[in-house]
């Protein structure tokens, strides 16, 4: 009998409120969460918000990376798109406090803000050295989980039960059309 076996890596995310997360949690309690799985070793990747007290931010990027785990480092706005200077801004100071990887994913109240996000991903994509994770959410800004590979998004989310983000596409769906879309 023949088995391929399959590593896959495992992101860890805990989502704070203020970034659409479920609970609320001090810096303090935040970071002693993030600690706890690195020093457990139980990831191989680390979702780490960026706007937390800075030099926590920074502490835990180093104890990533002394684990030998990746950082990616996200920033979520629930409420708006921002203009494309400040997402190109936002990712860079990710990328300045050592993420390996730098998400924002922003919500757009129109066509424009979708193609604000996508523009602010192209720009990134040519101008920082790591790489990105861009997506606007909801029904909007669905092509852009689709398609965000064209203007330079690296990844896209997708949902195997219950959607954890507005506009997530189930699994299932997302594999053929990313398969369809894909660059070559």
């Amino acid at each position: 009998m023949n088995f391929t076996i399959y590593h896959i890596a495992l992101l860890t995310t805990f989502r704070t409120k203020v970034e659409g997360g479920e609970l609320a949690l001090s810096d303090t309690e935040y970071f002693k969460l993030c600690e706890t799985v690195l020093d457990g070793g139980f990831t191989d990747a680390l979702d780490v918000e960026r706007y937390h007290d800075e030099q926590a931010v920074k502490q835990i990027v180093a104890a990533a990376h002394e684990h030998q785990v990746v950082v990616i480092m996200s920033n979520h706005d629930f409420d708006k798109t921002p203009a494309v200077a400040e997402i190109v801004k936002r990712l860079t100071s990710m990328v300045d406090y050592g993420a390996d990887v730098a998400k924002m994913a922003v919500m757009p109240q129109s066509v424009e803000d979708v193609l604000t996000l996508l523009t602010a991903t192209n720009i990134a994509r040519q101008t920082l050295p790591q790489p990105v994770i861009t997506m606007s959410m909801g029904d909007l800004g669905k092509v852009s989980r689709l398609a965000g590979e064209v203007f330079g998004s690296c990844l896209s989310f997708a949902t195997v039960g219950a959607a954890s983000a507005p506009g997530q596409i189930a699994l299932e769906n997302l594999r053929a059309e990313l398969e369809d879309l894909k660059l070559n």
